[in-house]
């Protein structure tokens, strides 16, 4: 479960404040994770423009180690987005210890819901079916980080931004705090670092702090990522290692 916190990589962000064109036309970032000093595995995010408008995420998030031998961990995420980075449709397939569940999320904007599908793989059974009520657009976990690296939010700004996860649609607060280096394995970062207010009962019922660390120069990239859980869980980090 620890691990799965991985992919909850969002933001909350306002259409207001002035938006640069950063995004590449495709990019792979290669992450390590660290939970209580060791390694516990690797996060590899895709950011793949295809064509038009339209983009595509695809995040793999892979336990190791002894957290793998304990908890065996093998996500994959892959989220569509359409034009303003607005969700289209997301495909969760994820492997947990024993457990191996599918997730898809339908974005109907016509109708203003999301169709929320959860299935366990090994019963073939649905675990799962809602409709959420949306906003015009909305946003997805993945597809947030990438809207944030497209606005210049400075350090004691903050703003808004419609998110969802298929199950509940909420309005989400991101906060600008201040100017920090970090040290990664692909360098030394200038970086602004952010507070997306996303759990304690807001979209996620888990009390939890997510920060986002965003280098201070056009690229805006992901170079760390922090969840600060319960102290019997512990902190989850990933750390940028690559680059393409």
């Amino acid at each position: 479960m620890a691990l799965r916190l991985l992919s909850l990589l969002l933001v909350s962000i306002p259409l207001a404040f002035p938006q640069s064109n950063v995004l590449p036309a495709h990019e792979s970032l290669t992450y390590s994770i660290e939970w209580r000093l060791i390694t516990a595995g690797r996060a590899v995010m895709e950011w793949a423009s295809t064509g038009g408008e339209t983009a595509q995420i695809k995040v793999k998030v892979e336990s190791a180690g002894l957290v793998s031998k304990l908890f065996k961990v093998e996500d994959t995420y892959i989220a569509n987005l359409g034009a303003g980075l607005c969700a289209q449709s997301v495909q969760l397939t994820a492997q947990e210890g024993s457990r191996e569940r599918e997730t898809k999320i339908a974005f109907d904007y016509a109708n203003h819901r999301a169709d929320y599908l959860e299935r366990d793989r090994v019963k073939n059974t649905v675990l799962l079916a809602r409709e959420t009520d949306i906003p015009p657009c909305v946003h997805e976990i993945a597809g947030a980080l990438y809207f944030l690296r497209t606005l210049n939010l400075d350090p004691g700004q903050s703003a808004l931004l419609p998110l969802t996860d298929g199950k509940k649609s909420v309005v989400a607060k991101v906060e600008a705090q201040q100017r920090e280096e970090v040290k990664t394995a692909a360098g030394t970062f200038k970086t602004i670092r952010y507070e997306a207010y996303v759990f304690n009962n807001v979209l996620y019922r888990r009390p939890a702090h997510l920060y986002v660390w965003l280098t201070d120069d056009p690229r805006r990239l992901p170079v760390q990522i922090r969840v600060r859980l319960q102290l019997t869980i512990g902190t989850i980090t990933l750390q940028l290692e690559k680059h393409e």
